[in-house]
Protein backbone atom coordinates (compact mmCIF):
# COMPACT_ATOMS: atom_id res chain seq x y z
CA UNK A 1 0.00 0.00 0.00
CA UNK A 2 1.33 3.39 -0.94
CA UNK A 3 1.85 5.93 1.78
CA UNK A 4 -0.50 8.88 1.20
CA UNK A 5 2.39 11.32 1.70
CA UNK A 6 4.17 9.75 -1.28
CA UNK A 7 1.34 10.65 -3.66
CA UNK A 8 1.17 14.18 -5.05
CA UNK A 9 -2.17 15.95 -5.34
CA UNK A 10 -1.99 15.82 -9.13
CA UNK A 11 -1.27 12.11 -9.15
CA UNK A 12 -4.07 11.60 -6.64
CA UNK A 13 -6.56 13.22 -9.02
CA UNK A 14 -5.24 11.20 -11.94
CA UNK A 15 -5.64 7.95 -10.01
CA UNK A 16 -9.11 9.03 -8.81
CA UNK A 17 -10.17 9.43 -12.46
CA UNK A 18 -9.36 5.70 -12.93
CA UNK A 19 -7.55 6.16 -16.25
CA UNK A 20 -7.55 2.43 -17.05
CA UNK A 21 -11.36 2.49 -17.22
CA UNK A 22 -11.65 5.57 -19.43
CA UNK A 23 -11.57 3.43 -22.57
CA UNK A 24 -15.22 2.83 -21.68
CA UNK A 25 -15.92 6.45 -22.59
CA UNK A 26 -14.04 6.29 -25.89
CA UNK A 27 -15.57 3.19 -27.51
CA UNK A 28 -19.18 4.50 -27.87
CA UNK A 29 -17.91 7.60 -29.68
CA UNK A 30 -15.67 5.55 -31.97
CA UNK A 31 -18.50 3.21 -32.99
CA UNK A 32 -21.10 5.97 -33.37
CA UNK A 33 -18.70 8.08 -35.44
CA UNK A 34 -17.65 5.16 -37.65
CA UNK A 35 -21.29 4.53 -38.54
CA UNK A 36 -21.75 8.24 -39.24
CA UNK A 37 -18.73 8.07 -41.54
CA UNK A 38 -20.17 4.99 -43.24
CA UNK A 39 -23.31 6.92 -44.23
CA UNK A 40 -21.38 10.04 -45.24
CA UNK A 41 -22.38 12.12 -42.20
CA UNK A 42 -19.14 12.23 -40.19
CA UNK A 43 -18.62 15.54 -38.36
CA UNK A 44 -15.15 15.73 -36.82
CA UNK A 45 -15.75 18.55 -34.35
CA UNK A 46 -19.05 17.04 -33.16
CA UNK A 47 -17.30 13.71 -32.61
CA UNK A 48 -14.45 15.40 -30.74
CA UNK A 49 -16.79 17.29 -28.40
CA UNK A 50 -18.85 14.14 -27.85
CA UNK A 51 -15.65 12.30 -26.93
CA UNK A 52 -14.56 14.96 -24.44
CA UNK A 53 -18.03 15.07 -22.86
CA UNK A 54 -18.13 11.28 -22.61
CA UNK A 55 -14.72 11.19 -20.89
CA UNK A 56 -15.69 14.00 -18.49
CA UNK A 57 -18.92 12.25 -17.49
CA UNK A 58 -16.99 9.00 -16.96
CA UNK A 59 -14.41 10.78 -14.79
CA UNK A 60 -17.07 12.61 -12.78
CA UNK A 61 -18.96 9.34 -12.23
CA UNK A 62 -15.72 7.76 -11.01
CA UNK A 63 -15.25 10.69 -8.61
CA UNK A 64 -18.79 10.24 -7.30
CA UNK A 65 -18.14 6.52 -6.90
CA UNK A 66 -14.92 7.20 -4.98
CA UNK A 67 -16.66 9.73 -2.71
CA UNK A 68 -19.77 7.77 -1.80
CA UNK A 69 -18.08 4.37 -1.56
CA UNK A 70 -15.78 6.07 0.95
CA UNK A 71 -18.63 7.70 2.87
CA UNK A 72 -20.63 4.46 2.94
CA UNK A 73 -17.60 2.45 4.12
CA UNK A 74 -17.30 0.31 0.98
CA UNK A 75 -13.75 1.50 0.24
CA UNK A 76 -11.17 0.95 2.93
CA UNK A 77 -7.40 0.64 3.00
CA UNK A 78 -7.90 -3.12 3.02
CA UNK A 79 -9.69 -3.22 -0.37
CA UNK A 80 -8.38 -5.77 -2.88
CA UNK A 81 -9.00 -3.53 -5.89
CA UNK A 82 -6.93 -0.57 -7.05
CA UNK A 83 -6.32 2.06 -4.37
CA UNK A 84 -8.84 4.86 -3.96
CA UNK A 85 -8.07 8.53 -3.44
CA UNK A 86 -10.30 9.25 -0.45
CA UNK A 87 -9.60 5.98 1.35
CA UNK A 88 -5.88 6.78 1.19
CA UNK A 89 -6.22 10.46 2.08
CA UNK A 90 -4.83 11.76 -1.21
CA UNK A 91 -7.90 13.99 -1.70
CA UNK A 92 -10.28 15.37 0.93
CA UNK A 93 -14.04 14.96 0.85
CA UNK A 94 -14.60 18.67 0.13
CA UNK A 95 -11.99 18.63 -2.64
CA UNK A 96 -13.69 15.64 -4.24
CA UNK A 97 -17.10 17.34 -4.07
CA UNK A 98 -15.63 20.38 -5.83
CA UNK A 99 -13.96 18.12 -8.41
CA UNK A 100 -17.29 16.41 -9.12
CA UNK A 101 -19.05 19.74 -9.61
CA UNK A 102 -16.36 21.15 -11.92
CA UNK A 103 -16.13 18.01 -14.06
CA UNK A 104 -19.88 17.66 -14.54
CA UNK A 105 -20.16 21.43 -15.19
CA UNK A 106 -17.51 21.24 -17.92
CA UNK A 107 -19.33 18.30 -19.51
CA UNK A 108 -22.61 20.25 -19.44
CA UNK A 109 -21.12 23.44 -20.92
CA UNK A 110 -19.36 21.59 -23.73
CA UNK A 111 -22.49 19.54 -24.27
CA UNK A 112 -24.41 22.69 -25.18
CA UNK A 113 -22.67 22.56 -28.55
CA UNK A 114 -24.09 19.06 -29.04
CA UNK A 115 -27.51 20.39 -28.05
CA UNK A 116 -27.11 23.03 -30.76
CA UNK A 117 -26.46 20.23 -33.27
CA UNK A 118 -28.96 17.66 -32.05
CA UNK A 119 -31.74 19.65 -30.43
CA UNK A 120 -33.60 19.42 -27.13
CA UNK A 121 -33.50 15.61 -27.00
CA UNK A 122 -29.71 15.81 -26.55
CA UNK A 123 -30.18 18.28 -23.68
CA UNK A 124 -32.58 15.88 -21.95
CA UNK A 125 -30.25 12.92 -22.45
CA UNK A 126 -27.26 14.93 -21.25
CA UNK A 127 -29.04 15.99 -18.05
CA UNK A 128 -30.22 12.42 -17.45
CA UNK A 129 -26.65 11.17 -17.97
CA UNK A 130 -25.34 13.58 -15.33
CA UNK A 131 -28.14 12.73 -12.89
CA UNK A 132 -27.53 9.01 -13.42
CA UNK A 133 -23.79 9.47 -12.96
CA UNK A 134 -24.50 10.98 -9.55
CA UNK A 135 -27.23 8.47 -8.70
CA UNK A 136 -24.85 5.60 -9.49
CA UNK A 137 -23.58 5.64 -5.90
CA UNK A 138 -25.30 8.68 -4.35
CA UNK A 139 -28.84 9.61 -3.37
CA UNK A 140 -31.56 7.72 -1.50
CA UNK A 141 -31.47 4.75 -3.89
CA UNK A 142 -27.93 4.42 -5.30
CA UNK A 143 -27.97 2.26 -8.42
CA UNK A 144 -24.69 0.47 -7.69
CA UNK A 145 -25.91 -0.53 -4.22
CA UNK A 146 -29.17 -2.00 -5.46
CA UNK A 147 -28.12 -4.26 -8.33
CA UNK A 148 -28.82 -1.66 -11.03
CA UNK A 149 -25.26 -0.60 -11.83
CA UNK A 150 -24.97 -3.04 -14.73
CA UNK A 151 -28.14 -1.74 -16.35
CA UNK A 152 -27.00 1.86 -15.92
CA UNK A 153 -23.63 1.18 -17.54
CA UNK A 154 -25.14 -0.79 -20.43
CA UNK A 155 -27.74 1.88 -21.22
CA UNK A 156 -25.75 5.09 -20.73
CA UNK A 157 -22.21 4.09 -21.70
CA UNK A 158 -23.41 1.66 -24.35
CA UNK A 159 -26.70 2.36 -26.06
CA UNK A 160 -27.12 6.09 -25.36
CA UNK A 161 -23.45 6.97 -25.86
CA UNK A 162 -23.27 5.19 -29.21
CA UNK A 163 -26.67 6.19 -30.60
CA UNK A 164 -26.35 9.85 -29.57
CA UNK A 165 -22.88 10.12 -31.11
CA UNK A 166 -24.37 8.92 -34.39
CA UNK A 167 -27.47 11.10 -34.08
CA UNK A 168 -25.68 14.41 -33.52
CA UNK A 169 -23.78 13.81 -36.75
CA UNK A 170 -26.37 12.10 -38.98
CA UNK A 171 -29.55 13.63 -37.45
CA UNK A 172 -31.43 10.34 -37.66
CA UNK A 173 -31.17 6.82 -36.25
CA UNK A 174 -31.63 3.42 -37.83
CA UNK A 175 -31.77 -0.17 -36.50
CA UNK A 176 -28.10 -0.87 -37.23
CA UNK A 177 -26.89 1.81 -34.81
CA UNK A 178 -28.91 0.16 -32.04
CA UNK A 179 -27.42 -3.23 -32.90
CA UNK A 180 -23.94 -1.69 -32.94
CA UNK A 181 -24.47 -0.24 -29.46
CA UNK A 182 -25.03 -3.70 -27.95
CA UNK A 183 -21.40 -4.93 -27.93
CA UNK A 184 -20.31 -1.47 -26.78
CA UNK A 185 -22.60 -1.65 -23.74
CA UNK A 186 -22.00 -5.35 -23.13
CA UNK A 187 -18.20 -5.20 -23.03
CA UNK A 188 -18.15 -2.01 -20.98
CA UNK A 189 -20.57 -3.64 -18.54
CA UNK A 190 -18.13 -6.53 -18.24
CA UNK A 191 -15.62 -4.13 -16.70
CA UNK A 192 -18.12 -3.65 -13.88
CA UNK A 193 -18.84 -7.39 -13.75
CA UNK A 194 -15.17 -8.14 -13.06
CA UNK A 195 -15.01 -5.36 -10.48
CA UNK A 196 -18.05 -6.72 -8.63
CA UNK A 197 -16.84 -10.32 -8.97
CA UNK A 198 -13.53 -9.36 -7.36
CA UNK A 199 -15.14 -7.30 -4.58
CA UNK A 200 -18.02 -9.64 -3.76
CA UNK A 201 -16.98 -10.34 -0.15
CA UNK A 202 -16.13 -6.71 0.65
CA UNK A 203 -19.35 -5.47 -1.00
CA UNK A 204 -21.43 -7.98 0.92
CA UNK A 205 -19.90 -6.79 4.20
CA UNK A 206 -20.68 -3.17 3.27
CA UNK A 207 -24.28 -4.03 2.24
CA UNK A 208 -23.53 -3.10 -1.36
CA UNK A 209 -25.94 -5.35 -3.23
CA UNK A 210 -24.42 -5.84 -6.67
CA UNK A 211 -25.67 -8.61 -8.97
CA UNK A 212 -22.62 -10.65 -7.94
CA UNK A 213 -23.56 -10.28 -4.27
CA UNK A 214 -27.22 -11.03 -4.95
CA UNK A 215 -26.79 -14.05 -7.21
CA UNK A 216 -23.27 -15.29 -6.50
CA UNK A 217 -19.95 -15.75 -8.27
CA UNK A 218 -21.20 -18.36 -10.75
CA UNK A 219 -23.85 -15.90 -11.93
CA UNK A 220 -21.20 -13.21 -12.42
CA UNK A 221 -19.05 -15.54 -14.54
CA UNK A 222 -22.10 -16.58 -16.55
CA UNK A 223 -23.07 -12.93 -17.02
CA UNK A 224 -19.57 -12.14 -18.28
CA UNK A 225 -19.66 -15.01 -20.79
CA UNK A 226 -23.17 -14.09 -21.98
CA UNK A 227 -22.18 -10.46 -22.60
CA UNK A 228 -19.14 -11.61 -24.58
CA UNK A 229 -21.26 -13.96 -26.70
CA UNK A 230 -23.90 -11.36 -27.59
CA UNK A 231 -21.09 -8.98 -28.51
CA UNK A 232 -19.71 -11.41 -31.07
CA UNK A 233 -23.22 -12.08 -32.37
CA UNK A 234 -23.68 -8.47 -33.52
CA UNK A 235 -20.99 -8.45 -36.28
CA UNK A 236 -22.55 -11.67 -37.59
CA UNK A 237 -25.97 -9.99 -37.65
CA UNK A 238 -24.50 -7.00 -39.47
CA UNK A 239 -22.90 -9.34 -42.03
CA UNK A 240 -25.74 -11.77 -42.67
CA UNK A 241 -28.79 -9.54 -42.15
CA UNK A 242 -27.58 -6.03 -43.05
CA UNK A 243 -25.27 -7.12 -45.86
CA UNK A 244 -22.14 -5.41 -44.56
CA UNK A 245 -18.80 -6.37 -46.10
CA UNK A 246 -16.77 -9.20 -44.55
CA UNK A 247 -14.60 -6.58 -42.83
CA UNK A 248 -17.40 -6.25 -40.27
CA UNK A 249 -16.24 -9.63 -38.92
CA UNK A 250 -12.85 -8.21 -37.86
CA UNK A 251 -13.82 -8.31 -34.14
CA UNK A 252 -13.58 -12.11 -34.36
CA UNK A 253 -9.80 -11.63 -34.34
CA UNK A 254 -10.12 -10.77 -30.64
CA UNK A 255 -11.63 -14.17 -29.72
CA UNK A 256 -8.39 -15.57 -28.18
CA UNK A 257 -8.30 -12.64 -25.74
CA UNK A 258 -11.94 -13.26 -24.84
CA UNK A 259 -11.19 -16.91 -24.10
CA UNK A 260 -8.17 -15.91 -22.00
CA UNK A 261 -10.28 -13.51 -19.94
CA UNK A 262 -12.94 -16.13 -19.23
CA UNK A 263 -10.22 -18.54 -18.09
CA UNK A 264 -8.85 -15.84 -15.78
CA UNK A 265 -12.24 -15.52 -14.09
CA UNK A 266 -12.23 -19.24 -13.35
CA UNK A 267 -8.67 -19.33 -12.01
CA UNK A 268 -7.78 -15.98 -10.40
CA UNK A 269 -8.83 -14.50 -7.07
CA UNK A 270 -8.52 -11.29 -5.09
CA UNK A 271 -5.89 -8.80 -6.27
CA UNK A 272 -5.02 -11.12 -9.18
CA UNK A 273 -8.31 -10.03 -10.77
CA UNK A 274 -7.05 -6.46 -11.10
CA UNK A 275 -5.20 -7.66 -14.20
CA UNK A 276 -8.42 -9.19 -15.51
CA UNK A 277 -10.16 -5.87 -14.94
CA UNK A 278 -7.48 -3.99 -16.87
CA UNK A 279 -7.51 -6.51 -19.73
CA UNK A 280 -11.31 -6.43 -19.89
CA UNK A 281 -11.17 -2.66 -20.44
CA UNK A 282 -8.53 -3.15 -23.14
CA UNK A 283 -10.60 -5.94 -24.70
CA UNK A 284 -13.61 -3.62 -25.02
CA UNK A 285 -11.37 -1.09 -26.77
CA UNK A 286 -9.77 -3.66 -29.09
CA UNK A 287 -13.17 -5.11 -30.03
CA UNK A 288 -14.56 -1.59 -30.56
CA UNK A 289 -11.62 -0.52 -32.72
CA UNK A 290 -11.84 -3.64 -34.89
CA UNK A 291 -15.61 -3.17 -35.19
CA UNK A 292 -15.17 0.48 -36.17
CA UNK A 293 -12.57 -0.41 -38.81
CA UNK A 294 -14.91 -3.08 -40.16
CA UNK A 295 -17.76 -0.56 -40.38
CA UNK A 296 -15.64 2.02 -42.22
CA UNK A 297 -14.15 -0.50 -44.67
Amino acid sequence: MNNPQQISKVKGWILASRPKTLLAAVVPVIIGSSLAYDVGKFHFFAALVALICSILIQIATNFVNDLYDHLKGSDTKERVGPERALANGWISVNEMKLGIFITFALAFLLGLYLVYLGGWIILVIGILSIISGIAYTAGPYPLAYNGLGDIFVFIFFGVIGTVCTFYIQAHYVDPLIFWASIPVGALITNILVVNNFRDIDQDRAASKITLAVKFGKNFAVGQYIFLVLISYAVPLIAFFIYGKEWFILLPLISLPLAVRLVKMLFTLKGTQLNKTLELTAKFSAIFGLLFAIGIIL
